[in-house]
C-alpha cells in the first residue's frame, strides 16, 4: 500500500512535489513488546543482536581507534619529534662539517664537475644533513615505541601471536563495557548533561510529528524524546534509546521538524550511536586523552588557548585528525546519508532540503569525540545532491528500485545462523581443550615445583648437565667435567627423601621450602627461584633456581687427593671446582711414613662455600721404622775409632784421645711430627736422651792412661717415605 505524501500546513511555502516512496503499514495493535532494553528501536529479535550490529559495523573506524591507541601512536609520534629534532641537530653539524670530504677522489679530481659538486655540498652539506638527521631520527623515534613493547618476545612467534590476541580481546572488551554503560545509564548521563523531561506543551508540539514520521518509516516505538534548553539553534541529536531536540525546534514549520525527526529516527533505529560507542571504548584511552584538549578549546574560544592546547596536546590530536577521523569518518558519512533518506521516505524531502540549505549540519557533538566525528559528516551540498538523485530514482520514469524502508533498514537477522553458532562452538571448544592442555603442560613441568623436583630428580639421577640446566648460573668458567665425573663417583651420595613444603610466589620471583635427607641427618633449606625469560616453544616460561654449584675450597697443596675416587688437581691447577648438593667420600695420599683418614663433605642446596680439611698421621709401623733406621745410623756412628764421629751426634773432648771405641748404652727414644705425608721431623726429647760410653787412653808428658766416660746424646733430622720403607738424614750440627 502506499501511503500519500503528507499535506504541509498552510504557512509553509510552496515545496517542490515530494517523493513517491512505499511507506511501510501501521504496525499491528497486536505488535508484541520489544522487550530487553526500554526505549531501544524495532526490528531486532533481541538486544544481543542489536548491539552486534551497531558493534560489528565499522570495522575501519574499530581498526584505526585500536592501533592509534593500544599501539601508542600519539606516543610514537612525540618519540618521533623529538627523536627526528635531535638527530637533524646532529645531521646538520655533521654535514656541514665535512660531507664534501666524503666525496669519492675521482668525481672531486673531474673537471668542472667535480668542482660544482664540491661547491653543492660544501654550501648545502648542512641542509641535506639536517634532513636526512630529521628522516632517520623520526623513523627511529617513531619505530621504538611501536616494537619496543614487543621486544620481549620478538624470538617467540606464538608469544607474540597471543599477545597480540590478547591485546585485541582486552580492546574489545573495554568496547563492550563502554558501550553498554553508554547504553544502560544513557538516561542519568543526558540529565548530567543537561537533558530534562518534555513540557505538556512541548510534548504536545513534538510527539505526534515523532509518531508521524515513526509510523510511515514503519517503526512501532519511538525513542524517549528529551529536550534541551537552547532557544537559538535548532538541533536534535540521538542516542542509544533517546532522541534530545533543543527548544529552538518548537518554532521551527512542521515539514522542517518531521524531516528532522525522521532523519534522527533512521539514527535511532539503524544503531548508529552503538557503532560510535563501540568505537570510542576500543579507543577510550585515546577518547579520554582527546576530551580533554576538545572541552579546553570549546570552553576557552580563543586563539591563544587553540595554540597552547595544540602545543601539548599535539600528538593526540594529529592522531585523532589524521588516523581515526579519517577511518571512521566513511560510516559516519554513508549513516548521514542513510538517515537523509528517512525524510524522503515520510515525504519531508523539502523541509530536509531547507535545513541543509541554511547550515552545514543540524546535529551537534556528544563529546569531544562526538565533534570531532561530526566535522566529517558530509558537505550539506553533497546530501543534497544525494536527495535529488533519490528523487530522480522513484520518479514516475525513473529507472531503479524505490526508497522503500525494507531497502533503507536491512533485516539484521539472528544472533547467528545455525553453522556459524557450530563454527563458533568448535572453535570455543577448541580453545577450550588447548587452553586446558596448554594449562595441564603448564602446571606439570613449568611451575616452580617442577623446577625443584627436576633438580633433585637429576642430582638422584647423577646427571650433572640436567642439573645444572635448573640453575641461573650453570658453572660457566669452571671445571664442569670433573663435576660429572664426581657425580658418578662410588662415594657420592645424593640428597634424598626431597619433600617441598611450601612455594610462594611474588612475580617473576618464588621461594621453595625443601626438605631432605643428606647423609644421617634430616634438614630444611629455603631455595629461591627464578621464572625464564625465553619462553620453551613460544608458549611456556620455566624456572630455574637461583644461583649456581657451589665453590669448593679445598686446603690441598699435595697430589693424591681423591674425592668418590677422582683424583683432585692441585688447588693452584686448572679451573675452580665446583659441586653440586649431596654427600662426597674424600680420601688423602698415604705412604710408608703416613696415612690420611677418609671425610665426607656435605654440600647442601644453596651452600655459598664447601671445604675440605685433610689431615695426615703418622702409621704406627713408621715410628718403630724411623727408630730402626736411627739405630742403624747410630751403630755406624759407634763402629767409629776417632773422637768426633763425623755427621754423629756423640764425640769425646780428651784432646789426645788414641784408640778409642764406642759403645752404645741407651738408645734415644725419638718423637716424629709430620711435616707433609711424606716427610716428618724427627726430634729427641730432654727426658729421653741415649746414652754412649766412650773408651781409650790418652798421653800426658809421655805417659798413656786409659780413660771411660759416658754422656748422653740426642738426634734429629728428617724422615722420609722412600718406596715402601723410611729414610732418615740427620740434622747438621
Amino acid at each position: 500500500m502506499t501511503e500519500p505524501p503528507t499535506v504541509p500546513p498552510e504557512n509553509t511555502p510552496p515545496t517542490v512535489p515530494q517523493l513517491d516512496v512505499r511507506a511501510a503499514q501501521p504496525p499491528s495493535a497486536a505488535t508484541p513488546s520489544t522487550g530487553g532494553f526500554t526505549d531501544r528501536p524495532p526490528g531486532y529479535p533481541s538486544a544481543l543482536v542489536w548491539l552486534r550490529a551497531g558493534i560489528l559495523r565499522d570495522w575501519r573506524g574499530v581498526l584505526g581507534a585500536f592501533v592509534a591507541t593500544w599501539f601508542y601512536l600519539p606516543i610514537a609520534l612525540l618519540m618521533a619529534f623529538w627523536g627526528g629534532l635531535g638527530f637533524a641537530v646532529i645531521g646538520l653539524f655533521a654535514g656541514g662539517a665535512g660531507i664534501d670530504d666524503q666525496m669519492p677522489h675521482v668525481l672531486r679530481d673531474a673537471p668542472v664537475i667535480g668542482t660544482l659538486v664540491e661547491a653543492f655540498l660544501t654550501r648545502s652539506g648542512g641542509v641535506l644533513g639536517g634532513v636526512a638527521g630529521f628522516v632517520i631520527g623520526f623513523l627511529v623515534g617513531f619505530l621504538s615505541v611501536l616494537v619496543a613493547p614487543w621486544l620481549g618476545v620478538v624470538g617467540e612467534p606464538l608469544a607474540l601471536l597471543s599477545g597480540l590476541i590478547g591485546t585485541v580481546i582486552a580492546a574489545a572488551l573495554i568496547g563492550v563495557l563502554y558501550t553498554l554503560y553508554r547504553v544502560l545509564l544513557e538516561p542519568r548521563l543526558l540529565v548530567i548533561s543537561g537533558a530534562r523531561q518534555p513540557s505538556r506543551r512541548e510534548y504536545a508540539r513534538l510527539r505526534p510529528v515523532l509518531d508521524e514520521c515513526a509510523r510511515r518509516l514503519g517503526l512501532p516505538s519511538v525513542p524517549r524524546l528529551l529536550m534541551e534548553d537552547d532557544p537559538v539553534l535548532s538541533n536534535a541529536r540521538t542516542y542509544a534509546r533517546h532522541v534530545v531536540v533543543t527548544t529552538a525546534v518548537l518554532t521551527e514549520p512542521d515539514d522542517e521538524v518531521a524531516a528532522l525527526l525522521s532523519h534522527e529516527l533512521v539514527h535511532w533505529r539503524t544503531g548508529d550511536e552503538i557503532t560510535s560507542a563501540f568505537v570510542r571504548g576500543v579507543g577510550l584511552p585515546l577518547t579520554l586523552a582527546h576530551a580533554l584538549p576538545t572541552w579546553l578549546m570549546r570552553t576557552f574560544p580563543h586563539p591563544a588557548t587553540n595554540f597552547v592546547v595544540f602545543v601539548f596536546f599535539w600528538p593526540v590530536l594529529l592522531t585523532m585528525r589524521y588516523v581515526v577521523l579519517p577511518l571512521h569518518a566513511r560510516d559516519v558519512r554513508a549513516a548521514e546519508y542513510r538517515a537523509d533518506l528517512g525524510a524522503a521516505l515520510t515525504g519531508h524531502v523539502d523541509g530536509l532540503r531547507r535545513i541543509l540549505e541554511r547550515r552545514l549540519s543540524f546535529e551537534t557533538g556528544r563529546s569531544g569525540w562526538d565533534e570531532a566525528v561530526c566535522a566529517t559528516h558530509p558537505p550539506h551540498e553533497l546530501r543534497l545532491d544525494a536527495l535529488e538523485r533519490a528523487s530522480s530514482a522513484v520518479a514516475p520514469a525513473g529507472v531503479g528500485a524505490p526508497v522503500t524502508v525494507d531497502r533503507l533498514f536491512n533485516d539484521p537477522g539472528p544472533v547467528g545462523s545455525r553453522r556459524t553458532w557450530l563454527v563458533v562452538g568448535a572453535f570455543v571448544l577448541a580453545g577450550c581443550l588447548g587452553t586446558s592442555v596448554l594449562g595441564v603442560v603448564q602446571w606439570a613441568f613449568f611451575r616452580p615445583q617442577a623446577a625443584v623436583d627436576g633438580y633433585f630428580s637429576a642430582l638422584a639421577d647423577r646427571d650433572s648437565e640436567a642439573a645444572l640446566g635448573y640453575l641461573t648460573d650453570q658453572g660457566g668458567g669452571r671445571d664442569t667435567a670433573l663435576l660429572a665425573q664426581l657425580l658418578r663417583g662410588d662415594g657420592y651420595e645424593p640428597p634424598t627423601d626431597v619433600e617441598i613444603s611450601s612455594v610462594e610466589r611474588d612475580g617473576d620471583s618464588a621461594t621453595a621450602t625443601v626438605a631432605y635427607r643428606l647423609g644421617d641427618a634430616r634438614q630444611t633449606t629455603t631455595l629461591s627461584l627464578r621464572r625464564e625469560d625465553e619462553a620453551t616453544a613460544g608458549l611456556f616460561h620455566g624456572w630455574r633456581v637461583s644461583g649456581g654449584p657451589t665453590p669448593f675450597n679445598a686446603a690441598i697443596a699435595d697430589p693424591g687427593v681423591r674425592l668418590n675416587g677422582v683424583e683432585l688437581p692441585v688447588a693452584s691447577e686448572g679451573t675452580p671446582l665446583v659441586l653440586l648438593p649431596g654427600l662426597y667420600t674424600a680420601t688423602g695420599p698415604s705412604s710408608a711414613l703416613s696415612e690420611t683418614p677418609g671425610a665426607t663433605v656435605l654440600v647442601g642446596p644453596g651452600d655459598s662455600a664447601a671445604t675440605l680439611q685433610l689431615a695426615p698421621v703418622l702409621k704406627p709401623a713408621a715410628i718403630e721404622a724411623v727408630e730402626a733406621r736411627v739405630r742403624e745410623w747410630l751403630d755406624e756412628c759407634a763402629k767409629q775409632t776417632v773422637a768426633a764421629p763425623p755427621g754423629c751426634p756423640f764425640r769425646s773432648y780428651s784432646g789426645s784421645a788414641q784408640k778409642v771405641t764406642w759403645k752404645i748404652l741407651e738408645y734415644p727414644k725419638l718423637a716424629l711430627e709430620l711435616t707433609g705425608p711424606s716427610s716428618a721431623q724427627v726430634t729427641t726429647p730432654y727426658e729421653s736422651q741415649g746414652r754412649v760410653q766412650v773408651s781409650g787412653t790418652t798421653t800426658y808428658f809421655g805417659t798413656s792412661s786409659p780413660f771411660t766416660d759416658e754422656d748422653a746424646f740426642r738426634v734429629a733430622g728428617v724422615a722420609t717415605a722412600d718406596g715402601d720403607g723410611v729414610a732418615f738424614r740427620a740434622a747438621t750440627n
